[in-house]
């Protein structure tokens, strides 16, 4: 999920050939109820921005893992090897 645009996805699944939707809460609701955004630093800078977390969820809607801290070269495998 992201706050970007309904349009800013669909363009970035369009360029990359996803094959699937990637979901837009430009309110940030859904993501600051789960906690994904707030403060963040980068350079000695502070500055409000989404966290970049993973949710793994069950059929039930249950939270079963959550990866808080992600390595983009790793995670897809660190996301298989979990499921």
């Amino acid at each position: 999920m992201s706050a970007d645009s309904v349009q800013r996805q669909k363009n970035f699944c369009d360029k990359q050939s996803f094959e699937y939707p990637i979901l837009s809460d430009e309110n940030k609701d859904v993501i600051k109820s789960y906690g994904a955004w707030g403060v963040k630093k980068m350079y000695g800078r502070e500055y409000e921005g989404i966290y970049r977390s993973t949710y793994i969820i069950d059929e039930n809607g249950k939270i079963e893992k959550v990866f808080s801290k992600v390595t983009t070269k790793t995670h897809a495998k660190d996301v298989l090897a979990e499921l």
